[in-house]
């Protein structure tokens, strides 16, 4: 596959994977890829530990199930991440990034609008919204055969430190090179973060992993194969918008937009043809 093609077709993966484990060669691959990434000092701060054991996937499935509907409930994960709701086509074609919910139980259309006001959300939970959201995160996590923990050696990762960046950059730099090799594998992968929007539940996943006193768990990711036909769950979203590039790249100086790049998107192709559903944050 064509380089330039792997990463237009960068995916998140936020529906369920195959009964197809991960095959070692594929993960080996994975890892050695991770390896192969730039930072500072040639450092390479990273750690990685990989997740096959169904006890610990279901207990890491529980956790996060758990993480999001206890998020939502309180309001909090509403209130950090407002900017990046969309509730119409329209609204997401004219900020062209966030998450655009297009699926949504009938009874909730009308009150999108107020989803962040205190009304909103005492509705959302009487029709127990975050518990739906909840048991369906638990099922997408529980059901991926691999898991990815992401760490970074604490004498390179320290926040009070200018080596905190590097080693957080060298880490991006590393889970790209992850992200953009699972699409020619056939492979999807999803950010485990709602365990991390409450510390003591992430502190649950850093023991059950018995990560050491010397390295930070950074993330958890969940991989699998992705399935022929999408099936989306009852509360879902989409995130296929891009900005164009006059919104995010300046020519000289910051004061003038970069002019002339901002040619129409061009649809993806699906592997296997069709259009692309899948999310792209």
């Amino acid at each position: 596959m064509d380089f330039f093609e792997v990463v237009r077709r960068r995916r998140t993966m936020n529906s369920h994977f195959t009964d197809e484990p991960v095959s070692a060669a594929d993960q080996r691959l994975l890892m050695e890829l991770a390896g192969r990434a730039p930072s500072q000092l040639n450092s390479q701060p990273w750690r990685f530990v990989l997740i096959e054991s169904r006890e610990t996937i279901e207990a890491v499935a529980r956790i996060s199930g758990e993480s999001m509907t206890e998020s939502m409930a309180r309001g909090a994960f509403f209130d950090r991440y407002k900017p990046f709701f969309r509730f119409s086509p329209a609204e997401m074609e004219r900020h062209r990034d966030g998450m655009l919910f297009d699926r949504l139980p009938a009874p909730l259309r009308p009150f999108t609008r107020q989803v962040f006001t205190k009304r909103g959300r005492l509705l959302m939970n009487a029709l127990r919204v975050p518990q739906t959201l909840g048991a369906e995160n638990r099922k997408l996590v529980a059901g991926a055969p691999l898991l990815l923990g992401v760490m970074l050696d604490r004498s390179s990762f320290r926040p009070d430190s200018l080596t905190s960046f590097y080693s957080t950059f060298s880490m991006g730099a590393a889970m790209e090179n992850v992200w953009l090799a699972t699409v020619p594998l056939g492979l999807g992968i999803q950010f485990i973060s709602f365990p991390m929007e409450l510390p003591e539940r992430w502190a649950e996943i850093e023991r059950l992993l018995a990560v050491p006193d010397d390295l930070e768990l950074m993330a958890v990711y969940r991989i699998g194969h992705v399935p022929a036909e999408k099936v989306r769950p009852a509360i879902d979203w989409v995130s296929d918008e891009r900005k164009v590039i006059s919104q995010y790249v300046f020519r000289e100086d910051c004061t003038r937009a970069q002019e002339g790049w901002d040619a129409p998107p061009q649809p993806v192709a699906a592997p296997g043809g069709g259009a692309e559903e899948a999310r792209v944050d």
